[in-house]
């Protein structure tokens, strides 16, 4: 479907799709590619992958480039100690360990279900 959407756009010559697991396609990118070639990375997948996805993107933006995260407030829930799930514990974690992450700049956009902007270094 995809396909014929940016066809219709006529887009379908500057896209590239890739229907893989995320960690897949980020280590494949990384062989073909290098580091350092993207300007932009969206993440809104597997919230338990969140931590790994956002390890294997970094070295595909280039410095100055942001990583987008989805869900990082994940509708309040990763403020209320009374919540405990799989999902919401990955996301605490990921959260914390970009606070402590030197080799980006953050920013939380507290719109939804929280965006947070990384900006490499």
């Amino acid at each position: 479907m995809a396909r014929r959407y940016f066809a219709e756009a006529g887009l379908a010559d500057r896209l590239d799709l890739r229907l893989a697991p995320a960690l897949e396609t980020l280590a494949a990118l990384r062989v073909e590619e290098g580091q350092g070639i993207f300007d932009l990375a969206f993440l809104d997948g597997d919230k338990k992958e969140y931590l790994a996805t956002f390890e294997a993107c970094l070295p595909l933006i280039r410095s100055g480039g942001l990583v987008a995260v989805d869900n990082t407030l994940w509708g309040g829930r990763t403020a209320d100690p009374e919540v405990n799930d799989a999902e919401t514990r990955a996301i605490r974690a990921f959260n914390a360990a970009l606070h402590d992450d030197e080799r980006v700049e953050l920013s939380l956009v507290p719109i939804g279900d929280g965006l947070t902007l990384a900006c490499k270094r």
